[in-house]
């Protein structure tokens, strides 16, 4: 039959649309859907419970209506945080305008499950690179505040708390409480990281919880949380404090803490240890300081123990005394070379003037020189044939000389 034309002029009535919701919805039949349960409205005295489940991935949630009976018949009753598998039959109430899954079954996904998918994100997360030693943060040497992601009044909060202050009493902590277990741990979890990841003071966070079965640490596995975690530009220490079957945040997390306590010893530096550091640092320092003093005072010693340094003025009258040597013996050579040659200048004037003219004419003889009429110098007669007869003659004697005039002049026989 076909349906009549729905426009403003002939608009369904309320009854209408639910009655044609209800029909779409119904024709899905029978699904097995998987989630974890985060409210749980049961009494064994009602007919009907109600029941919340959340996608484990998104924050989306889907009511879920049973008998009571069959949440009595289960093995091991359900509470908050559990995966599940459920049965059930998409239902639209047309009274209402409500929806919801009437549920026939419900079963617990099995542990085993739940480990292999947690390790199949494992190798997801590790193939993305999200697991690589590159990416991870160095922790601050002393950090100025620290992010606590915990439990309200939990032991994990308790250990870290006391933990940090004795060693280093001054740390600050900015704390943000959430579920640490069940379905609003990852939501809330995610939101105090982002809230402490936003705040500059923050230099380091912790996520801690005291440990737990597997089922209570399945919201540390989360993929949301990883990717949060990941995207983080703080720090992040992972502390559950589980040992056999660690969380996948131990792997994304900057630094693994074993327990609670361990995460404030790795983060908080002692102050016993700091100040220890700090004197043996002193005390080699000093012990250099004087090695080094001694060693220069022992140098000091050494050269004061020098002849020079005992008597500075010592080189100076070492260097004065060689000085007047030098200057003496110099004098007494020079005296020696101007003797030497004073002798040879007078030998050599006695030669001179035993060889010379005036000696010669000491002895008799005389020098006879012709002046030439042209008035021209006189000329030593060595030839008759210089002075013929009338010419003017100089004859120089030993102790002067004799102007004549030669009457005749003749060759050598």
């Amino acid at each position: 039959m076909n349906q009549p034309a729905n426009t403003p002029e002939t608009p369904w009535p309320v009854g209408k649309v639910n009655d044609q919701v209800k029909g779409w919805i119904e024709r899905l039949g029978y699904l097995w859907v998987e989630g974890q349960l985060t409210q749980i409205n049961f009494k064994p005295t009602w007919k009907l419970s109600y029941l919340t489940l959340r996608d484990v991935q998104q924050e989306k949630s889907v009511q879920l209506t049973c008998p009571s009976s069959m949440l009595q018949s289960l093995s091991a009753p359900l509470k908050d945080g559990d995966r599940v598998i459920v049965h059930g039959k998409p239902a639209f109430y047309a009274g209402r305008g409500s929806f919801s899954l009437w549920t026939t079954e419900i079963r617990h996904v099995g542990i085993g499950d739940l480990l292999a998918r947690i390790e199949k994100l494992r190798q997801q997360l590790s193939a993305e690179g999200l697991f690589d030693p590159a990416r991870k943060r160095a922790l601050p040497y002393l950090p100025h505040k620290i992010g606590l992601i915990t439990g309200r009044g939990s032991a994990a909060e308790r250990d870290v708390m006391s933990v940090a202050h004795d060693r280093w009493p001054a740390v600050q902590f900015r704390i943000i409480n959430t579920a640490v277990q069940g379905a609003n741990t990852v939501p809330e979890v995610i939101d105090g990281l982002q809230q402490l990841d936003a705040d500059p003071e923050v230099d380091v966070i912790i996520i801690a919880r005291g440990g737990g079965s597997v089922e209570d640490l399945l919201p540390f596995s989360e993929e949301a949380l990883q990717r949060a975690v990941s995207a983080a530009g703080t720090p992040v220490v992972s502390a559950i404090g589980h040992e056999p079957d660690s969380p996948v945040l131990d792997n994304v997390a900057d630094l693994r803490a074993a327990t609670p306590t361990d995460a404030a010893k790795r983060v908080v530096p002692s102050v016993v240890e700091e100040r220890a550091i700090v004197a043996e640092a002193r005390s080699r320092m000093a012990g250099a300081l004087r090695g080094w003093v001694e060693r220069e005072r022992r140098g000091l010693d050494n050269i004061r123990s020098r002849p020079v340094m005992a008597d500075p003025m010592t080189p100076i009258r070492t260097r004065r005394e060689e000085v007047d040597r030098t200057r003496t013996t110099m004098r007494r050579e020079i005296d020696v070379m101007l003797e030497r040659e004073v002798r040879h200048v007078e030998s050599l004037r006695a030669r001179i003037s035993a060889l010379g003219p005036s000696a010669t004419l000491a002895r008799g003889y005389s020098i006879v020189q012709v002046v030439p009429k042209d008035g021209s110098g006189p000329e030593v007669v060595t030839s008759y044939e210089q002075s013929p007869p009338g010419a003017q003659l100089r004859i120089r004697v030993g102790d002067g000389s004799i102007t004549a005039v030669s009457m005749a002049s003749q060759a050598a026989d």
